[in-house]
């Protein structure tokens, strides 16, 4: 069935704060059937569409709001296909490429990552006919000095004095500060005003006023207010976008994992040839050599390693691995020497779908940002207002016309939208970015939000609290009866099962010599029967034993009944005609993970109710319960009835998060208010998740949690400065308390702040 809709990502050139990112997203939902979500922090836009949709049409839109853009990829066609042409462009690294920059805007010609046709990364200062925003940075610091120093200092100044300063400062503020103003020039022709708005009103205002006073031969000028917050707002610029390409370094760290060239191997599996990773096909087979990176998703062929996985599960054990094992590309070889058979390559290798998962998360938009653009979408306007009644305000009140003016550039410059654009996205950024290089997978804000919110986890048992592998735990024989005669027996008989307890059995028995089974029938759900050296024999439950007419002696009856694992009773007859006789009970149960109950703990340090939810009977939940430290257990339960269960606590009013590994718990993944999969499970959990365990361990569940608090407590932090500074800044502006310069270095510095702040989190471990 074709799918209606369709994702396109575009990369957006122009955008310096958040009311830019509310007027381009808006644009971009007047097109018909598209929903937008623009990104100031990666400055891109993930629009749905219309499945007919021409991209041109987003772009148009774009354009119409006063900004340039170009179509990044379309997730789901071909890969590296591009959305035009159908013809293969240059390779893109994902988010933390900010897109081929212009100077419009205060971010043009930033440190920018910009991408050859290999995909490797260059500056975008090196491209001809663009001026890079640090040399204008440089030449504006170098002006601003004697500008300064002259303006400031009384005996260094001269007849004429102005003049000169009026030449230093004419090429700070109209070349260094040419992209503000470029971009306040194409906004406005667009009918909008923006952040660039408030620099060129402000800087312009000071310059103009003053040259007009050296013409008229007047002494109160302020080439200084004009040349200096140029050079301040270039540098909190400067130091903004530098911030913001770290934010991004934990998607491109996954995403350079990947191997750049890969030998083949030939029949025997020695070294062939040496070709690009990008002309591997499945099937392939390539050489691992030992400390090399394994070149794309495969199956190991020949040979044995310990492979390290740590920078895609945050594991830092390598695992060993041979012949049949499965290897993820962009994983480390740490030692021996691999042939492996290519499964999968480019854009559906694990890497990439965790780079595109990672990619999308940082795309999306929170809440609590979407309420910040929306005041965004109205703050600059305001702003002006408020500087016009500030100018007026002086003037009524006898202030004069120095200090009315004075005032009225101060609000426009301490006024900073950027701050409050900036301080979700950087934080999602980073911090998605960093739950990626620990094992930690999050599909979004939305999942960062409500894992900050949640204070019920309900686990499942098996495979999450417990390893998922059955094992013998004890042989129970019946007076008189071979523990080893009856393991033989029984292994026999499960030879020809493929259910876990079946294969437990068959591997407790060991090299053990098991005999042949005839008539070999099963009886789902119960146990099986078949004919063993010439008895017939069965294996299975307390009830299929009776059922099958045997007798079972009192003491196998009453580990069936209060044993706290599976229970397998099994017997034959004596002689041909004769009813059978239990002779043993074989213990089968699952084992708990070694880590799980430090997890628990975790949890519970966090604030956190647990609850064990479990299909297995009552005795085999409790004890496990026990052992880890979980006092709530709803055992019993069907897929069914754990989504019930869910709903159940939600409908108490809790806010739950469910964590999981199996095709039976996906409905109540989906349906919990967090959805957790564990990494070993299966793609259904997986996709019905909000967060995706890469490593198979429950601590790393409670990290996720801690994780996504720490995110949202860093964006708290940054809005509560963002709003704060703004709120008590602008009325010391207004009343003349703030200078034009320190505004300048206090708008500069607020934007910076915002980012610095989002980078602690890439110390989270």
């Amino acid at each position: 069935m074709t799918s209606t809709t369709r994702d396109v990502v575009l990369d957006i050139q122009g955008m310096t704060c958040a009311s830019c990112v509310a007027r381009v997203e808006k644009r971009l939902q007047l097109v018909p059937g598209a929903a937008a979500s623009v990104n100031l922090a990666t400055e891109s836009a993930k629009v749905q569409v219309p499945a007919g949709t021409p991209d041109g049409a987003l772009v148009d839109a774009v354009k119409a709001a006063g900004y340039d853009a170009s179509v990044r990829r379309v997730p789901g066609a071909p890969a590296g296909t591009d959305a035009h042409t159908g013809h293969h462009p240059p390779e893109h690294n994902g988010p933390a490429h900010n897109g081929p920059q212009h100077e419009g805007g205060a971010h043009g010609g930033a440190d920018h990552d910009a991408h050859d046709a290999g995909g490797h990364v260059h500056d975008v200062e090196d491209a001809p006919g663009q001026t890079p925003l640090r040399t204008r940075l440089i030449a504006a610091a170098i002006l601003s000095v004697p500008i300064l120093a002259i303006s400031m200092i009384m005996p260094l100044q001269f007849p004429g004095w102005q003049w000169v300063v009026l030449a230093l400062s004419l090429p700070v503020v109209l070349w260094a500060g040419w992209p503000f103003h470029r971009a306040t020039l194409r906004n406005a022709r667009h009918g909008a005003a923006t952040m660039d708005t408030l620099i060129t009103l402000g800087t312009m205002a000071a310059l103009l006023w003053s040259t007009w006073v050296t013409i008229t031969g007047g002494m109160h000028v302020y080439f200084e207010v004009a040349a200096v917050v140029t050079t301040f707002l270039l540098l909190g610029r400067f130091i903004e976008q530098r911030s913001k390409r770290a934010a991004g370094a934990a998607l491109r760290s996954l995403i350079d994992l990947g191997a750049k060239d890969v030998t083949l191997a030939d029949a025997e599996g020695r070294d062939a040839a040496t070709v690009p990773v990008g002309r591997l096909h499945p099937g392939d087979r390539f050489v691992v050599r030992p400390g090399g990176t394994v070149a794309t998703d495969g199956v190991i062929e020949q040979g044995e390693a310990a492979i390290d996985a740590s920078m895609l599960t945050g594991e830092s054990v390598p695992v060993p691995a041979g012949p049949g094992s499965a290897v993820t590309g962009g994983t480390i070889a740490t030692d021996g020497r691999l042939v492996v058979r290519a499964t999968a390559v480019g854009s559906e290798t694990r890497l990439a779908r965790i780079a595109a998962l990672v990619e999308d998360a940082q795309a999306g938009k929170s809440q609590i940002q979407r309420l910040a653009d929306r005041i965004s979408g109205v703050f600059v306007p305001v702003v002006i207002g408020l500087s016009v009644l500030t100018f007026a305000g002086w003037l009524i009140a006898g202030g004069g016309l120095d200090s009315a003016l004075i005032a009225a550039v101060a609000v426009l410059i301490i006024a900073c939208p950027c701050a409050l654009g900036l301080a979700t996205p950087v934080a999602i950024l980073v911090g998605t970015g960093r739950g990626a290089q620990r094992g930690i997978l999050i599909t979004g804000p939305e999942a960062i939000e409500t894992a900050g919110r949640i204070d019920t986890v309900v686990l499942d048992k098996t495979g999450t609290v417990t390893s998922g592998r059955m094992s013998v735990h004890e042989v129970v024989g019946a007076e008189g009866a071979d523990p080893d005669e009856v393991l033989r027996i029984a292994a026999a008989l499960e030879s020809g099962s493929e259910h876990p307890i079946g294969r437990a059995i068959v591997a407790h028995a060991g090299e053990a010599e098991v005999p042949v089974v005839t008539g070999f029938r099963t009886h789902a759900g119960h146990g099986v029967v078949g004919t063993v050296e010439g008895r017939e024999a069965f294996a299975g439950n307390l009830a299929f034993a009776v059922e099958r007419g045997a007798r079972v002696p009192d003491d196998l009856a009453a580990v069936a009944r209060d044993a706290a694992s599976t229970v397998v009773i099994v017997g034959w007859a004596s002689a041909a005609g004769m009813s059978p006789t239990a002779r043993a009970a074989i213990l089968v149960g699952d084992t708990v993970r070694d880590d799980s109950r430090e997890a628990i703990a975790q949890l519970r340090e966090l604030g956190l109710e647990v609850v064990l939810l479990t299909g297995d009977g009552d005795a085999v939940a409790r004890a496990v319960a026990a052992e880890v430290g979980i006092g709530t257990v709803i055992a019993g339960v069907t897929p069914e009835g754990k989504l019930a269960e869910v709903r159940r606590l939600q409908e108490a009013g809790r806010r739950v998060a469910m964590v999981g590994d199996g095709v039976n718990d996906a409905a109540a993944l989906a349906t919990a208010d967090l959805g957790i999969a564990m990494g070993g499970g299966t793609e259904a959990a997986m996709h019905a998740s909000d967060i995706t365990l890469m490593r198979d361990s429950l601590p790393a569940a409670a990290d996720a949690v801690r994780l996504s608090r720490r995110v949202l407590g860093v964006i708290r932090g940054n809005l509560f400065w963002a709003f704060g500074y703004n709120i008590a800044a602008i009325p010391l502006a207004a009343l003349g308390l703030l200078t034009p310069m320190v505004a300048g270095a206090a708008m500069a510095f607020s934007s910076v702040f915002v980012v610095l702040n989002s980078l602690r989190l890439r110390s989270f471990e």
